[in-house]
């Protein structure tokens, strides 16, 4: 299942990757070629892109891409390597709650308005969805890679996965 939800992030990422750039290219040969383009483009690849940035979030934690000093932590091995590990992922871990739980909260109230967007009219808590779904998949990977470390496998590996 983990595996399934890791293909689904990556195809999601590629597809809306694809997808925004077909909105902006027809933006643009709209605006200058044909001197009219539909508004609704610029709106949806903005929210396209809100989504990529909120689920990629979630899938850079799975590869271990976010950006960290590790000037200091690198030069602990073993359990107190853990420790330190544990404590970071610890405080991620809040931070991705944090925004998780409030990012619920935004959507709710959203609905509850019944705010739209300006050029589209869609409901408002659409783009919002992806503040809890890139919070709450940040959750889960960094539990997932707290499992590793306590397994003791804390280290960076080459092609940017955790084995296993």
């Amino acid at each position: 299942m983990i595996k399934k939800f890791a293909k689904a992030e990556e195809a999601f990422l590629v597809l809306t990757l694809v997808v925004m750039v077909a909105l902006i290219f027809s933006q643009v040969v709209g605006r200058y070629v044909f001197s009219n383009a539909p508004s609704w483009t610029e709106e949806m690849a903005r929210y396209i892109h809100i989504f990529q940035v909120w689920i990629g979030a979630s899938y850079a934690v799975k590869l271990r891409e976010h950006i960290r000093v590790e000037a200091f932590i690198t030069r602990f091995k073993g359990v107190p390597r853990q420790i330190l590990e544990t404590i970071t992922l610890a405080i991620w871990f809040g931070i991705a709650l944090f925004l998780a739980y409030f990012g619920t909260q935004l959507v709710l109230t959203s609905i509850q308005n019944g705010q739209v967007t300006p050029a589209m009219q869609m409901p408002m808590w659409i783009p919002f969805l992806a503040i809890p779904l890139g919070g709450f998949g940040m959750c889960i990977r960094l539990l997932q890679q707290l499992r590793k470390i306590w397994q003791g496998d804390y280290e960076m590996h080459k092609e940017g996965e955790l084995p296993g």
